[in-house]
């Protein structure tokens, strides 16, 4: 088995930190991305490594020599990168498909080796490696049938939010068989190629074959393995707090974020200020509904709201003061009661732990 990486895109979103470097060469945690998932190969016992290099490609080449990786290393060198996609990369290695299994990857991937590892064990001969959909993934996403068949991949213009319960993304980490590839993969990518031109996406090609009748690819699914893939400096923020090197430094980084747990999968926050009761599923269910109305129509104002208040609480309205957050409820009060205030000095007790006694 070999391994195919596409490295020849320019990584724009990444600002500054692309100036001088490919987008692979940018450190996670002090460790460029290219340097862990060549040394994540190189334990493979894999017959060679093929990059396409493009942008900056002389200095990723000579970083990537400088390395210890033991694995033959050869390059494809788009240079038309500044035109083109990785349709058109993975064109240009498409003889190396052909010659034996491939293990194809992206190189703006950081995982865990858990990943590798999960697509290389599968005893099926061709799989995209997926993981459950989450909503602050970005990118192509598949559905699956019962026996992890793909049934077709959907890129953003045909992503509804309604049906993301069904979705998983693509990891962008793919196992072709020799075989698969000969009668399938690059027939299809030489004439998708031909086509529709170079600037398009290497997936559009497999959402092609999985329309067939026997399109000869499955899915095996990611579980609680680490994964992520880094656009922006957002993602590398997150890849950051993700893969750090002790436990110690990844709760520092978790920590220091305050909140935005949702993109963490599996971790719970017990901040003291998320309240797990609410809001209620029927309430949920409720917003919901009337999701469109909420967020296109302007809301009711203050007088309204207290007579809506008022008729759920069994008062009158003129007893109920509505304002969003603390800083709003104290300037209506003192409005309403115009030199009328007493300051209430709350009692504090002081409790002193000398050894075992209070």
């Amino acid at each position: 088995m070999q391994a195919i990486i596409l490295a020849a895109g320019m990584g724009k979103r990444l600002k500054e930190l692309t100036n001088d470097n490919t987008k692979c060469m940018v450190k996670v945690n002090g460790v460029t991305m290219i340097e862990r998932m060549l040394s994540q190969l190189d334990k493979l016992n894999l017959s060679s490594i093929t990059m396409v290099v493009g942008y900056k490609g002389e200095e990723l080449q000579k970083f990537v020599n400088d390395l210890n990786i033991h694995t033959p290393i050869n390059y494809v060198n788009n240079e038309i990168y500044y035109k083109t996609n990785n349709i058109y990369s993975l064109y240009l290695a498409r003889n190396y498909l052909l010659q034996e299994d491939t293990l194809l990857l992206e190189s703006d991937l950081i995982f865990e080796d858990s990943v590798l590892n999960k697509i290389v064990k599968d005893s099926y001969p061709s799989l995209a490696l997926v993981a459950k959909y989450e909503s602050w993934m970005d990118g192509t996403v598949v559905t699956l049938d019962e026996n992890n068949n793909i049934k077709e991949f959907l890129d953003k213009k045909h992503f509804k939010f309604c049906d993301i319960n069904n979705y998983y993304k693509t990891v962008n980490i793919y196992k072709f068989s020799k075989e698969f590839s000969n009668s399938h993969y690059v027939p299809f990518l030489e004439a998708y190629s031909k086509a529709l031109g170079d600037n398009e996406y290497y997936e559009q090609v497999l959402k092609v074959i999985t329309l067939l009748d026997k399109p000869e690819i499955k899915a095996t699914t990611l579980n609680n393995e680490s994964w992520y893939e880094i656009d922006d400096v957002q993602d590398l923020d997150i890849a950051e707090s993700i893969f750090t090197n002790s436990p110690e430094d990844r709760l520092t980084k978790i920590q220091n974020r305050y909140g935005g747990y949702w993109r963490y999968p599996g971790l719970i926050d017990f901040c003291y200020l998320v309240n797990p009761f609410y809001p209620t599923p029927k309430l949920l269910d409720e917003i919901k509904a009337n999701f469109e109305r909420l967020i296109c129509d302007y809301p009711s104002g203050m007088d309204v709201n207290s007579l809506l208040a008022a008729k759920y609480f069994g008062i009158d309205k003129n007893e109920i003061v509505v304002g969003n957050g603390a800083a709003e409820l104290i300037k209506s009060l003192m409005e309403k009661l115009q030199g009328k205030i007493g300051i209430v000095i709350p009692p504090y007790v002081k409790i002193v732990v000398v050894g075992d006694n209070v």
